[in-house]
């Protein structure tokens, strides 16, 4: 599952301050998976082949080893827009006045670029510019879990340059070092409420910072005959660090200052690791018309559970050992390619991906769970040199129960998310020289 607290489905680690008093988000991804769509005709697919499919430049963001498959000169521009609704109803069990926050989904517009050069017959160069995680999470600022956070975003776009090399007819290998800028922002309001005997007006921390990271991308591609390829590609962590000064305002509460000041708060560390991740794809010709393809995924959400730091209002105390329990992540997808006409290609898939939390885990500031993708594209030839493609996925997350509970307080924000979805539409055009 582009932010980002529902972007749940990142890839990623924080260290930070978190819950009681205030919570430091992550960033959100949808259902707790990275976002596979970035405006592309694969899109269309669920990610359903991924690895092996190679039909324009955006094949170097999944296996860079696909470029050896693109003749000439090409060029694929996207973009693509994420709504949906994430949406908290409190029970019975809630402690906190407030009310339930709205839609907390932002719209998320985005925008791709990749470019491919065939050198030779047997090299391949080409550029990628893309953001495949980046959603954003807005409640209400009076939300019964504005003490957990009330705003939050994270955006990460990446750039790669990729090198992709045929060893031979049937085997390639491709990489490229990716360079990811990411943004990251919260906003969570301040209890002032000292000990449950005053009535104050909540205080406000935000904190905002950019960073930069690197990683790699790596890839195979095999064909084991002259009707299926399979390929196999992995993506390292990017390791982020956003260190800034917090926007600490109206704090009324004694206790808080005294703990803020042993916080150092002046100089906030958060540490976020987007995960590791390895994906195997197939694609086979079943006849001139139809192409199935399927993927397995693993994503390395296990690295993205430890969150520093808790401080109470109602009970004094800090807390630097805030584990998440975050688990790894499994992708599984299967989709078809319709040639219905020499210029017009249908594409469909399905995918599905486990949670990274547990239902007792899971937390308003990322509300993650497994999810379903139901994805569509058609893609038009235009003539021999321009293609025009449209794609729609639903990320189903279904309904997603949640019981967070300060550590020191003991006071729990009890509800549910029902229905949660995202909706993806892009599309773009592919140009050929």
């Amino acid at each position: 599952m582009s932010s980002t607290r529902s972007l749940a489905p990142r890839v990623i680690r924080l260290s930070a301050l978190t819950t009681a008093l205030w919570t430091l988000p992550g960033a959100s991804w949808a259902g707790g998976i990275l976002i596979y769509e970035a405006g592309q005709e694969g899109a269309g697919l669920a990610n359903a082949g991924a690895a092996a499919l190679a039909t324009d430049p955006s094949v170097l963001m999944n296996n860079p080893a696909g470029l050896t498959e693109l003749p000439g000169t090409q060029i694929s521009a996207n973009g693509q827009v994420i709504f949906g609704d994430i949406t908290f109803s409190r029970d019975a069990g809630n402690q906190f006045d407030g009310n339930e926050g709205g839609n907390a989904l932002q719209y998320l517009p985005g925008t791709s670029l990749f470019v491919s050069h065939q050198i030779n017959d047997q090299a391949s160069i080409g550029f990628g510019m893309y953001g495949n995680f980046g959603l954003a999470l807005d409640y209400d600022d009076d939300w019964a879990g504005r003490y957990f956070t009330q705003e939050s975003a994270i955006i990460g776009v990446s750039l790669q340059p990729t090198y992709a090399y045929k060893i031979n007819d049937d085997l390639s290998i491709g990489f490229g070092p990716r360079m990811m800028y990411a943004y990251y922002r919260t906003e969570v309001a301040v209890n002032n409420n000292l000990l449950g005997l005053a009535d104050r007006p909540d205080g406000q921390l935000e904190y905002e910072d950019t960073d930069f990271g690197v990683g790699f991308n790596i890839g195979l591609l095999y064909r084991l005959d002259e009707r299926t390829q399979v390929g196999l590609a992995y993506t390292s962590k990017v390791d982020l660090e956003f260190s800034d000064r917090p926007s600490v305002d109206d704090i009324s509460n004694p206790l808080l200052n005294l703990a803020l000041r042993r916080l150092d708060v002046d100089n906030l560390d958060i540490d976020m690791e987007v995960p590791q991740t390895a994906v195997l794809s197939i694609a086979h010709d079943l006849d001139p018309q139809w192409k199935l393809l399927a993927s397995l995924g693993w994503q390395d959400w296990s690295e993205f559970g430890n969150i520093g730091v808790e401080v109470d209002a109602d009970n004094f105390g800090t807390s630097r050992t805030v584990d998440r329990q975050y688990k790894d992540t499994w992708h599984a997808s299967v989709g078809a390619q319709y040639q219905a006409t020499h210029q017009l290609r249908w594409s469909m898939g399905v995918g599905y991906d486990s949670s990274a939390v547990d239902d007792e885990d899971r937390t308003v500031d990322n509300p993650m769970a497994e999810s379903w993708r139901l994805a569509a594209g058609v893609n038009y030839q235009v003539d021999e040199g321009l293609d025009l493609h449209m794609v729609y996925t639903l990320i189903w997350l279904g309904d997603m129960d949640v019981e967070q509970t300060k550590q020191r307080s003991g006071n729990s924000l009890s509800g549910s998310y029902d229905n949660a979805a995202l909706h993806v539409i892009g599309g773009g055009a592919t140009w050929r020289f």
